[in-house]
């Protein structure tokens, strides 16, 4: 469930005395269509030959060169940044390894901003397509991705990046998606989400059998708080993702699979 902090779509991201049929219990998918994203915007800046992503969270800027620059306060720790005159395509990586790219392309007016971006790590790689509208007025003679802009939509994720599988049980919860899985108890202890080149650390709260909140850690920082509801009839699943680190939140609904 992590991103690269350039955009945020949200990509929706289970041992003790075992309850009968729990109901978290299976495979469920999120549904794009109930996405609602945070109304925060993305500021990006093309300046002097070099990029700055204002709210990626933290801020960061480095030289737009194509060379990868050390960052600092993120799962990544270089970015490498190319410009052309409509496009602006960051690749990022993790001690060397491909952890993702965005590639934003601006509309021919300088007023949308299609957003293109592939996620590593898991047994697949996951890709998200999204649009942007300018939020903010363009600045004469910059180029066109810089800016203020608002998510318009998720028009697409890799079904991989959608889907996962819960298991609940009595003091313990498991969750596995895309190669990567945890299997955590209600101790208020942090575990390991496996295969997970970031190498986040989960806690859990239960709240009630089919409600859980889950608290991603990287290098002891909270970076994301999910939390999951599943609702009265078993069906569905209510997921609110907050990111701390960026302030935004997004909400959808997870349908259970067959």
């Amino acid at each position: 469930m992590k991103t690269l902090g350039l955009v945020s779509a949200a990509l929706i991201f289970i041992p003790g005395a075992a309850l009968a049929a729990g109901a978290f219990d299976g495979t469920w998918k999120e549904n794009l269509k109930s996405l609602r994203s945070s109304t925060k915007p993305y500021v990006y800046v093309v300046d002097g030959g070099n990029f700055t992503c204002s709210t990626c969270g933290p801020a960061y800027t480095v030289k737009a060169d194509g060379t990868d620059q050390k960052v600092s306060g993120h799962s990544y720790d270089t970015s490498a940044v190319t410009v052309t005159p409509t496009t602006v395509v960051v690749r990022t990586k993790i001690k060397g390894k491909d952890a993702g790219s965005v590639k934003l392309t601006a509309s021919s007016d300088g007023n949308g901003l299609d957003v293109e971006q592939t996620q590593f790590g898991g047994t697949e790689p996951v890709i998200v397509k999204a649009h942007m509208r300018r939020s903010g007025a363009a600045t004469a003679g910059a180029n066109p991705v810089s800016g203020t802009w608002q998510l318009d939509k998720v028009a697409s994720i890799s079904d991989v990046g959608i889907t996962q599988t819960f298991s609940i049980t009595d003091d313990g919860f498991t969750e596995s998606s895309n190669g990567q899985s945890y299997d955590a108890k209600f101790d208020g202890k942090m575990y390991p989400i496996v295969g997970d080149p970031d190498h986040t650390m989960v806690k859990l709260k239960k709240i009630g059998p089919s409600e859980v909140v889950e608290s991603d850690y990287i290098h002891g920082r909270l970076v994301e708080v999910v939390h999951f509801t599943v609702s009265a009839d078993g069906k569905t699943m209510r997921v609110v993702d907050s990111h701390p680190l960026t302030g935004r939140v997004s909400r959808f609904v997870m349908d259970r699979q067959p």
